[in-house]
């Protein structure tokens, strides 16, 4: 065993080890065990037992008491042990318990992580073999196993965003962590430095090796096709190459914009910029045999009245409707930009960008004038959505995967209904209720205008400015 320099002094009350499965867990836990006055009580919220493989009791809390009262058992073993004590925490363990400790600053942070390939071909052999300790070399028992792809690719994106949200976690709540590699368990001074931060001031003179390491040698001697494996690695994107930077604000649903049915249980959510009238009035058609009279819509919610709403009608349907991002935007250019209801982006869009923008309210000299100045709010609005101007975002050209995003906050909508195939779509929702197609009126004029003037450098334009969209939900360029 190896010695202790001194006593504890503890500055944190407790801790907890964010890991996963092989990434050395068990041997960070078995040294920070060595420490006086420091105890880690291994995985106390795995699902399936509490502390240890064969332990289903701990601090008078069996499996039963622990389901019924996670924070009680927490509770218990910190109130129960002398001195700083923690426990291990994996993604899939008990989900409640993760928000009480990441938003305590009292509870040390230590995140333990592992090259993600190592710890996925060391868990596949410890599934092999059902050895996931070993103590005795004599006991060891080996395996090769292959290497699956899509398996691993599921893995990483697991490890990937789970990190993701403890970074989002301690960011948010003003906290910082003590991140350890696989590789720095070995490193004494290391240890001895993870047990300074707790606030301890005992130490350590060697790393407890009692734990052996099962899988020694290299990663493409433990597989069974590494050929195949090198090939599928290639094909990921590690430095997330492709992935397009997100800086646009996000976005609360805009509750008072939805729209009920006074005769049918129908929840518009209204994405700005798109056909809103026309599903307005189509929505306000009589329903189900009722008169005329009895028709119309139900608007200006609060969150209050829509959960009454909600309540009143259960069964309801919600749906929104998509519009091509370059028509969203001409259509927004055209009547809030060209018209001057957006005073403050108009002005900026002349001043700033140089946009052949004619009088307020005016018609444009030709079409190369109407052109340029609709590339030129185009190359602004993708200046917009990267917060790289210093006005807001407004609705009507917010990409429409944010809005999306902002419904969820609070409902998400039943359908997504793409306005090029509008009347086949709400046909399907009318016959959700028995009903027969009730005709719905486009105004074919903000599509003819957008053909009018459509250049292939248009459309670019419009893709670059909302790559999210036309990736999310698959558009097309407006002509093929």
């Amino acid at each position: 065993m190896p010695d202790v320099k001194s006593a504890a002094r503890p500055r944190f009350t407790s801790f907890v080890m964010l890991a996963e499965m092989r990434t050395g867990s068990n041997f960070l836990e078995a040294n920070l065990n060595c420490f006086d006055g420091i105890t880690c009580h291994g995985e106390m919220f795995n699902p399936h037992f509490i502390g240890g493989q064969k332990s289903h009791e701990m601090f008078g809390f069996d499996l039963a008491a622990r389901e019924k009262d996670p924070l009680g058992l927490l509770r218990a073993m910190r109130a129960q042990t002398p001195g700083l004590s923690g426990f291990r925490y994996f993604h899939d363990h008990d989900q409640r318990i993760l928000p009480v400790v990441m938003d305590d600053p009292q509870c040390a942070k230590i995140i333990l992580t592992r090259n993600p390939l190592e710890s996925y071909v060391s868990w596949q052999i410890a599934r092999e073999t059902n050895q996931w300790r070993l103590t005795n070399i004599k006991n060891l028992k080996s395996a090769r196993i292959r290497f699956d792809a899509g398996d691993f690719e599921t893995h990483l994106q697991t490890s990937q965003e789970h990190q993701i949200h403890l970074l989002h976690l301690l960011q948010t709540s003003g906290q910082t962590a003590f991140y350890l590699d696989y590789e720095d368990i070995r490193d004494v001074d290391v240890l001895n430095g993870l047990a300074a931060w707790l606030g301890s001031e005992a130490r350590i003179e060697a790393v407890d090796d009692r734990l052996k390491k099962q899988n020694p040698g290299p990663i493409a001697a433990k597989v069974t096709n590494p050929e195949e494996m090198e090939a599928a690695l290639s094909q990921l994107d590690r430095f997330n190459l492709g992935r397009s930077p997100n800086f646009e604000p996000r976005r609360n649903a805009a509750v008072p914009s939805f729209l009920a049915a006074k005769t049918a249980p129908l929840l518009f959510l209204p994405v700005k910029g798109g056909p809103v009238e026309a599903v307005s009035a189509w929505l306000a058609a009589p329903w189900q045999g009722t008169r005329a009279a009895d028709a119309g819509l139900i608007g200006d919610f609060g969150r209050k009245s829509l959960r009454e709403w909600q309540e009143a009608h259960p069964g309801y349907r919600s749906f929104t409707v998509l519009r091509h991002p370059l028509l969203r935007a001409h259509q927004a250019f055209l009547t809030l930009i060209v018209s001057g209801r957006l005073n403050e982006h108009r002005n900026a869009l002349i001043r700033a960008h140089d946009a052949p923008l004619p009088g307020k309210g005016r018609a444009f000299a030709d079409i190369d004038q109407h052109r340029s100045a609709f590339l030129a709010f185009l190359r602004y609005a993708k200046l917009s959505l990267s917060a790289q101007t210093g006005l807001r975002v407004d609705p009507h050209w917010a990409s429409q995967s944010a809005v999306l995003q902002g419904f969820g906050n609070l409902l998400f909508p039943d359908l997504l209904l793409r306005e090029d195939d509008l009347a086949r779509g709400l046909g399907f929702l009318a016959a959700g209720f028995g009903e027969a197609p009730a005709p719905v009126s486009i105004d074919p004029a903000p599509a003819a205008a957008l053909d009018e003037i459509w250049t292939p450098e248009l459309e670019e334009a419009a893709r670059d400015a909302w790559a999210r969209d036309y990736t999310a939900f698959g558009f097309a360029p407006w002509r093929g």
